[in-house]
């Protein structure tokens, strides 16, 4: 009888650390990939090494985020990596207001870091960035102007 080939791909298992290490860690189109989310944002990064250019929706970092706050944010996790000029990063993001958007940013280049290099995890799980902050909008209640401002009580 005849071997018939499966379509599941193989799964390596190291001896030394007891991981598997799956087929997918070899980056997608020469690059790897890392999604980020804050507020209403999401932000869509890929990475590659090379000499530091961060391009975000297609415009240099200082173009597209005007506040040195967000623009510093962004670059965190390369800074914590010691990674500034090695790797070109990517981002297109949209949703949010430009805080939300600079968040987003900052995990999704964590998630693609920790995915080029395993030994960049501890590093970023210090940091902090790799942590997706869950704080959202709190919902408009009915009977009331907004989450928690009332309307104007008037006794007569």
């Amino acid at each position: 009888m005849a071997e018939t080939k499966t379509d599941k791909p193989e799964v390596n298992i190291d001896t030394k650390t007891k991981q598997a290490s799956s087929p997918n860690t070899e980056p997608k189109g020469g690059y790897w990939w890392g999604t980020g989310r804050r507020k209403s944002s999401v932000a869509r990064v890929r990475i590659k090494p090379g000499d530091g250019k961060l391009i975000v929706n297609k415009k240099e970092l200082k173009d597209y985020f005007v506040r040195e706050q967000d623009r510093k944010a962004v670059v965190a996790p390369l800074v914590t990596v010691d990674a500034e000029k090695s790797f070109d990063v990517f981002i297109n993001v949209k949703g949010g207001g430009t805080t939300g958007q600079a968040g987003a940013s900052l995990l999704g280049i964590a998630r693609a870091l920790k995915k080029y290099d395993e030994n960049y995890l501890q590093a970023l799980r210090d940091g902090g960035h790799l942590t997706r902050d869950p704080r959202m909008v709190e919902r408009k209640k009915p009977g009331q102007r907004g989450a928690r401002r009332k309307f104007q009580f008037s006794k007569r």
